[in-house]
């Protein structure tokens, strides 16, 4: 499966010729994570919460092509991206592994994917550096077998997606 997880709307007409499905995040209702850990303990892998997240969780473990969508703040993803990456927590297992001599939770049922991570919004190079190596890290815990990172202007931002569709398409 080929996704897009976006958190603003997206007119981008590849991205239906191409079959890929498209999840935008401002149309749903998404609640912050509580911290229950109920998704390890009680309902394992399955958040308690029953809002729109616990359709999108289990897309995005199962998608083996991935792109996030999101306006970088402060050199992390927008709030909204960011609660839905919080509230994934149920693909994870409680246990932890060394992973490249790191700790890391075991992933539960969650495809390899090849991801892309386009990051739009006035930045600078800081902000820029910060978020690269935010994704290189959430890269250990989202099973990214491979990624890149896009950085586009919000005016260019339909265009920057259009054209990594594109490079989906040709490979």
């Amino acid at each position: 499966m080929t996704l897009i997880v976006s958190d603003r709307h997206l007119e981008v007409p590849e991205i239906q010729r191409a079959a890929i499905e498209l999840i935008d995040l401002s149309k749903l209702k998404i609640t912050n994570c509580v911290g229950c850990f109920g998704c390890w303990t009680k309902t394992p892998g399955k958040c308690v919460i029953r809002d729109d997240a616990v359709q999108v969780y289990p897309r995005i473990a199962a998608s083996d092509r991935l792109m996030y969508v999101s306006r970088v703040r402060y050199g992390s993803y927008d709030t909204i991206m960011k609660t839905m990456l919080e509230r994934a927590i149920p693909t994870q297992q409680a246990f932890i592994r060394l992973h490249h001599g790191e700790t890391h939770h075991f992933q539960r049922d969650v495809s390899p994917k090849e991801a892309i991570v386009v990051g739009y919004g006035d930045l600078s190079a800081e902000e820029q550096d910060i978020f690269r190596q935010l994704i290189a890290r959430n890269a250990n815990n989202m099973n990214f077998t491979q990624y890149r990172v896009v950085f586009a202007q919000e005016q260019d931002l339909e265009q920057t997606v259009r054209n990594e569709v594109l490079t989906w398409e040709r490979s």
